[in-house]
């Protein structure tokens, strides 16, 4: 008879193996990945032994499914609370035991923490969080993306399938000096951004590491009303391991200050030069998004990025209206909450989640093991 349980350190093997079959489609399972794994579910600062991954074990006794769960702590109106991240969830043999998945997802959801949610719920997965009560968010389940170079945007796009397409790169970059070059500053086009940096005024933006970045993050989401309270080490544990993201290229860290140096933005982003950004995070106070998201335009657009791709958040999506950016559903943000008040929260777009606060982040998106 199959069974589901907390994951165990002797756990680890199968998982990473299930994990590279179904995510990955390959058989070999690479140490690192083990190793990894092993860290972030059961090593890593911010760990509760009763918000815990499970696995889903077949009745021939195999571990043939499996949900990643990372406990966070938050505060509702300055009330603790213990959240949970929903991560990877996967099921092997499925046709054998098709509702493998879904009890997975119950066992998870009937923990004890006060708040649940996924920001990369597929199709199927969101079904069957609806099922269970939970509730999806539209105005998180966005991915905003800004062209800034034509051209290399869609080579980028296709040299991801046919990699020796990057062979035409000095073209691309050759025809995105001349178009950006006849676009005067401040033009707004849906394919490109001008040669000219379209921001000025009272702002300037400064390059910091991760930890300046890391004593930023609380000043400039005091607003929210659901938040995170990170476990000690937790938030520079997150940092560090959001950097390492070859796929994506060179973390870039940037803060957004007034003339008198006061904080009033910052944003955290990977990038491979005529390669697409990955926007991992961006902070803003209550009246600046506009600017901000300006200030990242421009610095990313001086770095040789052929676009921005990032996660949306309600707080940014006006300020991103009107601003030539385009808007696709990869993925759900999905929760569940035992209080009806954190539910209405989130609904009212007083939660902050999405990015350092859920999945993003992990090594599994954008990371190498090999």
């Amino acid at each position: 008879m199959s069974d589901i349980r907390p994951l165990a350190a002797e756990d680890i093997p199968a998982v990473a193996g299930l994990f590279q079959k179904i995510f990955r489609n390959s058989d070999r399972t690479p140490p690192a990945l083990v190793d990894y794994l092993r860290h972030l579910y059961l090593e890593a600062p911010g760990c509760d032994p009763e918000i815990s991954p499970l696995v889903h074990v077949n009745d021939r006794g195999r571990i043939s499914g499996f949900v990643g769960v990372n406990a966070l702590p938050m505060t509702y109106k300055g009330r603790p609370l213990r959240a949970a991240i929903c991560g990877s969830l996967m099921v092997e043999g499925r046709e054998s035991d098709p509702m493998a998945g879904a009890r997975l997802l119950k066992a998870f959801l009937a923990g004890p923490q006060d708040l649940s949610f996924s920001e990369t719920a597929s199709e199927v997965s969101t079904q069957m969080w609806t099922r269970l009560r939970g509730i999806v968010l539209p105005q998180y389940s966005l991915d905003w993306v800004r062209v800034i170079r034509p051209a290399s945007f869609a080579l980028d796009l296709v040299a991801s399938r046919l990699g020796p397409t990057r062979a035409l790169s000095p073209l691309a970059r050759a025809f995105d000096r001349r178009y950006r070059s006849k676009m005067g500053r401040g033009e707004l086009r849906w394919s490109g951004v001008p040669e000219a940096a379209g921001t000025s005024g009272p702002l300037q933006v400064v390059d910091i590491d991760r930890f300046d970045f890391a004593a930023l993050f609380a000043p400039l989401t005091k607003q929210f009303a659901v938040q995170p309270a990170w476990a000690e080490g937790q938030l520079d544990h997150i940092l560090e391991d959001a950097e390492k993201k070859p796929v994506y290229g060179e973390a870039v860290f940037a803060a957004v200050k007034t003339r008198s140096g006061a904080p009033v933005g910052a944003f955290f982003y990977h990038i491979r030069p005529g390669g697409i950004a990955r926007v991992l995070q961006l902070l803003a106070l209550p009246g600046q998004s506009g600017a901000i998201v300006d200030c990242l335009i421009d610095h990313a657009a001086a770095r040789g990025a052929a676009a921005l791709r990032g996660r949306t958040q309600p707080a940014l999506l006006e300020a991103m209206m009107g601003r030539r950016i385009g808007f696709i559903h990869a993925a759900s943000t999905v929760v569940h909450a035992r209080g009806e008040e954190l539910v209405e929260a989130f609904r009212h777009s007083q939660g902050f989640i999405n990015g350092l606060v859920g999945e993003h982040w992990s090594r599994l998106i954008g990371g190498s093991f090999e």
